[in-house]
Formats: structure tokens, sequence, C-alpha cells
């Protein structure tokens, strides 16, 4: 059968990629901004820790419970008309959270926040998808929106560590505002409307089993994580996974799926999956701990903890767009692995040195753990989001996207926990003598807490027990990146096994180098 050649991009869909870089750019930034805020943001409203681990996570875990509901629905909508009314959600969700006078005001808020991320990821996802036809674009526009998201998280520390030393934590949410006020003037004179629509309604019923199966599991997540295992966070899982099963049952009878389950029998979309989430998790526990590590422990501002993190996100823009040059002549099986091993390196690296309290050895280590995931991510979001249909490229890119937050959400959660719990163990045993059981207590919350209640100890007890502060989070952080490194070698063998089916790509090269040549699309899995 002989095969149509696809129209190649032009400057509309190349202006429009930098306007859907916008909201990419923010949501990036409003995720690392808040790493650098938690010390600050602990000082003004004593969260406890469970509920600082709340603040940080509910967003992520939102917006993985609703993303694929979201992407469903932009299926049936239009991608465009849902990315625009969640551009508008979010920055009135960013208005709510900048000026919450309570913690629960800022856990609510940023789980509004969650819903209406859970809007744009996706709807930017399959806009670009459809807009970059030839799998040579659509790949490298993929990785400049990507890059965008990393650029976002060079971005964030550096603009948010001025916004701490100047104002008030809540600031760090009002940078979102004009940048969604500017995609909501500018996207509709070169966004086009998604041109492939399902046919008929969302599928409440559908929607709802599949918020009520994942929101169980990630509190689940969040009760093994701070508590470890017992009879709630069990009970919680088994109801979440229960009605999941009734979710992908009534998914097997439909004839127009919210989900269809058979792309999961793709090896590029499920292994895919699977990797994303394993270096996903890896790579943001460990921002998050490192970012703390270099305020609470190396004693660093805001700012300057964001400054040192600007060598790992430009080495990573650069390998992010590298790489859709590197699977023209290798498989992206090879490359996905081999960059996952460098991570693994760099996280090895970090747990190694982290009780030296060294900054030079925490940042080399930091580097090349990032440099090694970033590019990967652009690769296999090209693999899941490639393989589905086009009318389906919104429920695609929400699973994708839905991969991506889950193991962003899982990341924080568990190595966090980890780090707490090694934190507070150690804590115990170093603390000096002369600190009462009180503060003491106090001090085991967060290690913003045990920097503060040292400070204000006088003398030589204060100092005794910062010293055992610092001692006890840096124990805490050598335990969560080697937990991290040994995720990463997993994500490393995962993609050299289970992705070898995605051909490399030579024919990515034609559709750069020939328009005439017929396109092959990046997952090479719908050719059986």
């Amino acid at each position: 059968m002989e095969k149509t050649t696809p129209a190649r991009a032009g400057r509309r869909e190349w202006i429009g990629l930098g306007v859907l870089a916008l909201p990419t750019v923010v949501l990036s930034m409003d995720l690392t901004v808040l790493h650098l805020a938690a010390p600050t943001l602990s000082a003004d409203l004593d969260p406890t820790g469970s509920q600082l681990l709340w603040i940080l996570d509910v967003y992520g875990f939102m917006v993985a419970s609703f993303l694929l509901v979201m992407g469903s629905l932009g299926d049936r909508i239009g991608r465009r008309r849902l990315l625009f009314i969640g551009a508008a959600a979010f920055a009135a969700a960013s208005v709510l959270a900048a000026f919450a006078p309570t913690v629960e005001t800022l856990i609510a808020a940023r789980a509004l926040l969650g819903v209406a991320g859970a809007t744009l990821m996706p709807s930017t996802l399959a806009l670009l998808t459809n807009m970059f036809h030839t799998s040579a674009q659509r790949t490298f526009a993929i990785a400049v929106w990507m890059t965008c998201f990393t650029a976002g998280e060079a971005i964030g520390p550096l603009i948010g560590g001025a916004l701490l030393e100047l104002f008030w934590w809540g600031s760090i949410f009002l940078i979102g505002v004009p940048v969604m006020a500017l995609l909501l003037a500018v996207g509709p004179f070169v966004l086009p409307e998604s041109s492939e629509r399902l046919p008929g309604r969302l599928d409440m019923v559908s929607a709802t089993l599949l918020i009520a199966s994942v929101l169980p599991l990630v509190y689940a997540v969040k009760k093994l994580a701070l508590s470890g295992v017992g009879l709630e966070p069990i009970g919680w899982a088994v109801l979440g996974l229960a009605v999941g099963a009734v979710f992908c049952r009534r998914q097997l009878r439909m004839d127009d799926p919210m989900m269809d389950l058979r792309l999961f029998r793709l090896p590029a979309f499920s292994a895919g999956l699977t990797t994303q989430v394993i270096a996903v998790a890896a790579m943001a526990g460990s921002q998050l701990l490192v970012l703390q590590y270099l305020q609470s422990v190396l004693e660093l501002s805001p700012f300057q903890a964001g400054l040192w993190t600007v060598p790992s996100i430009v080495l990573g823009i650069i390998a992010t767009l590298l790489a859709p040059k590197m699977v023209t002549r290798i498989r992206p099986a090879k490359v996905v692995g081999v960059c996952l091993a460098i991570a693994a390196v760099g996280s090895g690296m970090l747990a190694v040195t982290a009780p030296m309290q060294s900054l030079p050895a925490a940042i080399i280590g930091f580097t090349v753990l990032y440099t090694g995931v970033t590019p990967t991510l652009a690769l296999i979001t090209d693999l899941i989001v490639s393989s589905a249909p086009e009318e389906r490229s919104g429920m695609a890119s929400g699973v994708a996207e839905s991969g991506g937050e889950f193991g962003l959400a899982s990341g924080m959660a568990f190595l966090g926990a980890a780090t707490m719990a090694v934190y507070q163990v150690r804590l115990t045993e170093a603390a000096p003598a002369g600190v009462d059981e009180g503060s003491l207590d106090a001090a085991q919350e967060t290690v913003g807490a045990g920097v503060r209640i040292a400070e204000e100890t006088t003398g030589a007890t204060g100092a005794a027990l910062l010293e055992a502060v610092h001692a006890a989070y840096s124990d805490g952080l050598q335990v969560a990146a080697g937990a991290g490194a040994v995720l990463l070698a997993v994500g490393a063998v995962l993609a050299l096994g289970f992705l070898r089916g995605a051909p490399a790509s030579a024919e990515q090269a034609g559709d750069s180098a020939s328009p005439a040549e017929p396109k092959s699309t990046a997952g090479a899995t719908t050719e059986h």
C-alpha cells in the first residue's frame, strides 16, 4: 500500500511550539521554586513533616490522578480549548496559593493547581504531536518541548531565589500568572485546534472510576512512605486496585474507551512508561533533597543554591537537544540505557560524598545524574505518544504525563521519607545531652526545623545540635541517593532489554533529509 508524504511544519507551527512551551516552563518553575521555598515556608507556616510532604507532593498526585481524564476530555472537546481553560484555572489557583494564610489552605491550593496542571500538559503535548507530522521534526519538537521544561527548572531557582530574598515565600506562585495571561492572549492566533476528535461525550462513569482508583493508590503510597507497612496503607492499596480492575474491565467492553488498554501490548508504550516512571522518580527525589542539602547543610541562600544548579540544567538542555541526532544512528534503547547508566553513576557519587558535606562533590554528582536523565525523557515521551493513533494522542499524552508525574510524586515521597527516617534516627543518636525532649522532637520534624531549633539554642549545645542536624541529614541523603542509583540502574536494564523493538532511526534522518520519503513513526509499533 502506497504511503502519503506527511506535511512538513512551517513558520506557524514553530511559533506555535514556542507558545506551547509557555505552560511547560511555568509548571517546571512552579515545582523547582517550591523546593527552594521549603525552608522559608517551614519557618513561616510551621508545617509538620507530614504537612510539608503534602505541600510538595499533592500537586503531583492530583496531576497524576486527573491527567488521563483531562487527556481524554481534550480528545473530545478540543485540545486547544482545554489548554485555555486550564491556563485560566492555573492562574487563579496560583493567586490562591500565593496568599494562603494557613498550611491547610496552601495544600488545598496546591491540589487545585494539580487539577489545572492536568489540563495543560496533555494538551500541549497532543497539540505538538499533531502539528509536527514528520518523525524527525516531531522528535526534535518534543526535545525542544522537554528542553523548555528543563529551562524552566534553570530559570526557576534564579527567579525564585531572588523573589525569596526580596519578598515572602508566596511570591513564587505569582510567576505563572503573567505567563498564563500571555498564553491566553497569543495562543488563539498561532495554535490550531486539533483536527481529529473522538466522537461522543466523556464517559463520566469511567472518569469517576479512574480517579477513584488512582487516589487511594496515591494515598497508600503516601502512607507507606511515611509510616511503613500497615493495615491502613494496605487497605487503601487494595481498594485502589479493586476499583482499577473495575475500570479496566469497563474499558475492555467499550467500543470507545477512555483508555485504550491495547496500547499497553506495544513494547515501546509499556516499557517506555515503566522506564519513565523510574527515571523521573530517581531524579525528582534527588533534586528536592539536594536543594535542601545545599541550603540547610551547606548553608547557602536560596539564590545561591539556585545558581549552583545551573550547570546541571545547562548540560541537561544540551544533552536533550542532541538526543534526536543520536537516535538517527543509534537505537533509542541503547541511547536511553547508556544515559540512565550514566545517571546511576551520578547518583552513586552523591551517595558516597554526601557525608563529606562538600559543595563541589554534591554539585558534580547531581550534575552527572541530571545530565544522564534529561535526554531520556524526551526520547521516551516520543516513543509513548507516537505509538498511539492521532485521534487518541490526548490519551497517550495523558498516559505519558501521568507516568512522569507519578514518578515525580513517588520519588519525592519515597526518597524524601527515606531521608527523613534516617535523619530522625541519626539525630536522636547524635543530639547533645543539653537538648530538651520538646526541642528534639521539633528538630526531628524537618531539617529546616532542626536548623532553626539549633540556631535558637545558645552556647555549645546549639553548636553541637547544628552539627548533629547537618550530619543526620547528610546520612539521610546518602541512603536516598543510593536508592536512586539502584532505581536508575534498573531503568537502564529495562530500556536495553525491552525497548529494543524501537528502531533507530535512519528513517527519521530520512524525514529530515528528503520530504519525499515516507514517514516512519518513532515508536515503529504501528506496522505488525
